[in-house]
């Protein structure tokens, strides 16, 4: 296209700048912008440069959460590199056969189906991106085949052994007092880590019992109880100053150096407590929200009240904790059945 702009029975110089001093001179009308963004794609625009632009328009137009964000940019730069290395070194290039080697050299290499699944769904928002910019002529994602994925039960502890959990800091030091508010807090609300690590103080309501989450642009309010709030209370009028060592932070949490707590420093805590507890299950921060949310529904919540404060943008992923509450209804069914004399 620039050629056909350009073309002429001399031969101007038209490198560099003096091409639009050139169209500007022959009086074509064309937009000095408009033909600089296409001599940008004349010259190559490297994945690099297209990846970028689509994380900004998700931060921007769409408002993608922070961990999205994160997931979407680690996803495309690895399947950039891989494309560059096989000579496909634009998106434009980037063909359905391509991006199945991609997925093959991905399974090949040990990664699971889960991981493979999350890769495709990068990708495919992506590649439709670009199909809207009008960069790429047609979407090569969109007949890929996403592999089967077996959605496992989540890892949920009984009432009991949660109980048996949050009983292990015994309130003696600083760092007991805020691990016990901590994991305390977590099963009140069902939060994600990262939503209980970035907790600002400002952000908890103390006299109504309420935190407010922020997730990128989008914010939720989660109650909680009487435990909670009583171990946070602890917390903050015995605990906080003392391991602040005289730093001035808006966060909530933080660790005995006085920073803010981090998800790495969050998840041992919860792997101590739940070898001192005996707990044989393999705990982690998220096992106390699927036992948060399953206790709820167990319990007789509505289940898209629990899906509000958990999050959850689709009601089957909130749909799984039913599962648990029938499991108990059945257990507490044959139990009655077995010892009732009038059964």
């Amino acid at each position: 296209m620039l050629y056909f702009l350009c073309k002429s029975l001399e031969k101007p110089d038209i490198s560099g700048k003096n091409v639009f001093d050139f169209i500007k001179n022959r009086g074509y009308n064309v937009k000095t912008k408009s033909v600089q963004a296409l001599l940008g794609r004349s010259r190559g625009s490297t994945m690099e440069t297209e990846i970028r632009e689509f994380i900004e328009y998700m931060r921007d137009e769409k408002k993608a959460s922070h961990n999205t964000l994160v997931s979407y940019e680690r996803d495309l730069n690895q399947m950039a590199e891989y494309l560059e290395g096989c000579g496909v070194t634009g998106v434009s290039k980037v063909t359905k056969t391509s991006l199945n080697s991609y997925i093959l050299y991905l399974e090949k290499n040990g990664r699971a189906a889960t991981t493979v699944s999350r890769v495709m769904a990068s990708m495919r928002a992506f590649f439709r991106y670009e199909l809207r910019q009008g960069n790429v002529r047609r979407d090569p994602t969109e007949l890929l085949k996403t592999p089967h994925v077996e959605r496992k039960a989540p890892e949920i502890l009984s009432v009991e052994e949660v109980d048996r959990l949050l009983s292990q800091p015994q309130d003696a030091t600083p760092k007991e007092i805020r691990d016990k508010a901590m994991l305390e807090l977590l099963y009140a609300t069902g939060l994600r880590v990262s939503e209980l690590i970035s907790l600002c103080v400002e952000d908890v309501n103390m006299p109504i019992g309420f935190v407010t989450c922020h997730d990128g642009e989008r914010e939720r309010t989660v109650p909680f109880g009487r435990a909670a709030r009583q171990a946070l209370a602890s917390y903050v009028e015995q605990a906080r100053g003392k391991l602040l060592k005289g730093n001035d932070l808006s966060e909530l949490f933080v660790n005995c150096s006085g920073q803010p707590m981090s998800r790495q420093g969050f998840w041992k805590i919860i792997k101590h407590y739940g070898e001192k507890a005996g707990i044989t299950a393999d705990i982690t921060p998220y096992t106390l929200r699927h036992s948060f949310a399953a206790h709820l529904i167990s319990g007789g919540a509505d289940i898209q009240a629990v899906q509000t404060m958990l999050g959850h943008a689709d009601p089957a992923t909130t749909q799984m904790y039913a599962a648990y509450a029938v499991k108990e209804a059945d257990s507490v069914r044959r139990a009655y059945q077995g010892a009732h004399p009038r059964r």
